[in-house]
């Protein structure tokens, strides 16, 4: 399979949860009494369908093809107040960051950010109560009981964005991926052609006395991405998940650094205000073909935030990026 088809981020699925078992409407008899009360047993509850987080899993690919998910059914109750089977779960493993909406709606329902961590996404029918529970001074031998609670059936929407510590924003070719390649283990794809980055790709940093944070090469941007042109609309939700954006410029762009950075800043606006009140750094890639003089004219035209002149190629300013970076993490 392609790397395109790999990742997939978005998947809708047709969840349909147990049905509660019916209550017993039993009477209790045996050898010894013909004329028992009532004592019939509540139905088990139906199976719910639960998602549950996996920070081994970073895609929804396991979930494209599998569109009908059905959780078992509860039993009926039985004699002697015995309660019915609860019904089987489905658990459904999915990646930090999964969003579950409603298909119709597509108001949110909840959110997978932790290990482990598990919320129900569909919830199974109650069991219906046995008989005995409708005994009363005046009806000691109620011959009727609950019948279960009929489950749900209803499509869901899995999204999924991507969870870092630090985003990569930058028009293609910005550098994005080899910066990925050097700070950490991660191999994306490199080529010099636009848009080689089709899918999100996350890597590991080393940083100082073996701490470590997560950094992630979103697909490039480009100007119009906010109203759905290129890539960019597709993977803009991704750096809503990052806790630091690290807007990349090349040294050898056609515009001021300055103009470059507004025109990014703008398309993360639009798409969601929200992102403004992210920490923003700013690296001025491919800047090994600057000397000082070059360097210092440039500084006096760059937008005000924290900036810094790095070759991921030359290993120029490397170290400094990664201080950077975890200062805004931490301060974050």
């Amino acid at each position: 399979m392609s790397q395109g088809s790999n990742f997939v981020d978005y998947v809708k699925i047709c969840c349909r949860s147990g049905k509660g078992g019916a209550g017993s409407a039993h009477l209790h008899r045996d050898k010894l009494t013909s004329t028992g009360g009532p004592d019939g047993g509540d139905g088990g509850r139906g199976g719910h369908i639960i998602l549950r987080g996996n920070s081994q899993f970073w895609t929804l690919l396991h979930l494209k093809y599998r569109k009908h998910i059905i959780a078992e059914d509860g039993l009926s109750g039985g004699s002697s107040q015995k309660t019915g089977k609860t019904g089987k779960d489905e658990i459904l493993e999915v990646p930090l960051g999964t969003i579950a909406r409603d298909s119709e709606t597509g108001d949110v329902l909840f959110e997978i950010t932790e290990d482990g961590e598990t919320k129900i996404l569909t919830p199974g029918g109650r069991g219906g109560l046995g008989n005995w529970h409708f005994k009363t001074p005046t009806l000691q031998t109620p011959r009727f009981a609950q019948p279960g609670e009929a489950g749900k059936e209803e499509w869901m929407v899995l999204e999924l964005k991507v969870l870092a510590d630090v985003g990569l924003v930058g028009f293609p070719n910005a550098g994005k991926s080899t910066l990925l390649s050097v700070l950490s283990a991660a191999k994306p794809e490199i080529a010099d052609y636009p848009f080689t980055t089709l899918v999100p790709n996350l890597g590991i940093v080393s940083y100082r006395n073996g701490k470590s944070f997560v950094m992630a090469d979103i697909p490039g941007i480009i100007e119009g991405a906010s109203k759905g042109k290129g890539l960019g609309f597709r993977f803009l939700r991704h750096i809503e998940r990052n806790s630091v954006l690290l807007f990349m410029v090349p040294a050898d762009t056609s515009r001021s650094i300055k103009e470059e950075y507004e025109i990014l800043k703008n398309e993360l606006q639009q798409f969601n205000s929200e992102l403004m009140q992210k920490p923003h750094l700013l690296a001025i890639t491919k800047s090994d073909m600057l000397d000082e003089e070059l360097k210092a004219e440039m500084k006096a035209d760059l937008p005000k935030i924290p900036t810094i002149f790095i070759s991921a190629v030359a290993q120029q300013g490397i170290t400094e990026l990664k201080d950077m970076l975890w200062k805004a993490i931490n301060e974050e």
